[in-house]
């Protein structure tokens, strides 16, 4: 791999990375206020992944299950890539209180939805909000802490999604069991009241350094241009013909690499130009975080199969679901102390141990080579573990490589990309997990027609992190 920057690339380049008790010690309430965004974005995915089942069987839509996920996460990407501009014209505590009142708004129009369609549209207002406060996360952290201090904040940044695993599914499934799954939206909104109270009080300009560089124009465009190429993929999933469906999947990868092509020749970026090179630095973390991102969005379609196949209720398949992110929180605050070689060999490790977690899920899900049972229960946790400690393990330091590959006053942008690479990635393996259910015969009703879908979804998924295997082993070679 090239070096893109300066000499201080990996996670064990720097000092000792900082204790917890120097994060959480004196910075405890800014660094509460700062995660927290991320706390409420996670809380909400795990609250739709689990009454999403419920949801369907109220209002209809199954053919567009997908896109409760994919048009939030669409959105996102828009609001993720105008962070930069709204920090810079509005400060940090503005921007992070307009996000919130734009989840809450969207929570609000979920939560009264009375078609699918009226659903989607709360989910993308929703989104916008979420990507901004999702990327606040990441672009906060070198503008509050220490460059030593940065692999503990971004492993709490990850932790929270752990937090997530707690409120989630038992707000999500509760409220689905008893029938009242439209209150599990209005339950965010006093902890987003709390969240905007701890904002103002400790995200002021007193304690928010201003960001290095010029100030960023907003690629409006080349949003559109992504958030667009995701779209047409899920479009493809709703297509009758086989032929239309490639035609929307095609399409959607040529707007993609349009994209890309119209960034690469402006000054003002979407990514930074050595995201787009895998053999830099940032290129292969920015191309690792895509795969291991887009292989765990079978999450999505967990708690139907589930339900539909092992016989649990909302409440059981929301909290064995949750156990991806449990393993993912674990992994990143278990090994973000790590450094130098360590910290190295985790990132390696990483998609070798989701391989191996997703692997037992393609296996064991259809209950067909083994029956459902409390042994096939307790393998499906095990294996949903797994797939979650091995995206976390290695993610603190592949975030903390492409924060320290960063060229000088690249810093925000990068913050931002990170978040904006991860979003699409999300976006996109949404909508191709909805292609390819669909495609399996999801839609068909009935056990095996069910099995057959959860056995070529969560196959076909496995091959991406298969792939983010030698991805990593390219990033941390000869370092």
């Amino acid at each position: 791999m090239t070096r893109s920057s300066t000499s201080s690339l990996s996670p064990g380049a720097a000092t000792a990375a900082a204790g917890w008790g120097e994060l959480l010690g004196p910075h405890r309430w800014r660094a509460v206020a700062l995660t927290g965004g991320v706390a409420l974005y996670a809380i909400n995915v795990h609250i739709v992944t689990t009454i999403l089942p419920s949801v369907v069987r109220d209002i209809g839509g199954l053919a567009y299950y997908a896109w409760n996920v994919t048009l939030f996460v669409a959105a996102s990407i828009a609001g993720s890539a105008l962070t930069g501009k709204l920090m810079g014209a509005m400060g940090a505590r503005a921007t992070y209180l307009m996000a919130l009142a734009l989840f809450g708004s969207g929570a609000l129009l979920c939560g009264s939805a009375g078609s699918m369609g009226w659903m989607l549209a709360g989910r993308a207002v929703q989104g916008i909000g979420g990507g901004l406060l999702a990327a606040l996360a990441y672009a906060l952290i070198p503008l509050v802490f220490e460059p030593r201090m940065w692999p503990r904040a971004i492993a709490l940044v990850s932790g929270m999604w752990g937090v997530s695993t707690l409120l989630g599914p038992a707000v999500g499934g509760l409220f689905a069991a008893s029938g009242h799954w439209r209150v599990a939206f209005f339950a965010l909104l006093p902890l987003l009241a709390a969240q905007a109270w701890l904002v103002w009080r400790q995200l002021g300009p007193a304690t928010v350094r201003s960001a290095s560089g010029p100030a960023q124009a907003v690629p409006l465009g080349r949003i559109a241009l992504l958030a667009s190429s995701v779209v047409l993929v899920a479009l493809a999933a709703q297509a009758d013909d086989d032929w239309l469906a490639s035609a929307c999947v095609l399409a959607g990868v040529l707007l993609a690499v349009w994209m890309a092509r119209i960034d690469l020749g402006h000054r003002a970026n979407l990514l930074p130009h050595a995201a787009y090179r895998p053999r830099t630095v940032m290129g292969g973390v920015m191309a690792c975080i895509a795969l291991l991102v887009m292989g765990s969005c079978v999450e999505i379609f967990l708690p139907y199969f589930l339900q539909g196949l092992h016989g649990y209720d909302p409440l059981g398949a929301g909290y064995a679901t949750a156990a991806m992110a449990a393993g993912w929180s674990l992994g990143s605050l278990g090994c973000s102390g790590l450094s130098g070689a360590a910290a190295l060999r985790m990132i390696r490790l990483g998609p070798c141990m989701m391989t191996l977690g997703m692997a037992l899920l393609a296996f064991l899900m259809p209950a067909q080579w083994l029956p459902a049972g409390t042994l096939a229960d307790g393998l499906i946790v095990l294996a949903l573990g797994v797939t979650g400690l091995g995206i976390g393990m290695g993610w603190p330091h592949l975030v903390a490589c492409a924060l320290h590959a960063a060229q000088p006053g690249e810093e925000n942008l990068t913050s931002s990309a990170i978040t904006t690479v991860q979003l699409f990635a999300m976006a996109l393996g949404a909508a191709l997990a909805g292609l390819v259910a669909n495609q399996a015969g999801l839609g068909a009703g009935g056990a095996e027609a069910t099995a057959r879908a959860a056995w070529v979804l969560l196959a076909l998924f496995t091959l991406a992190p298969a792939l983010a295997i030698f991805v990593a082993r390219s990033v941390t070679r000869d370092r």
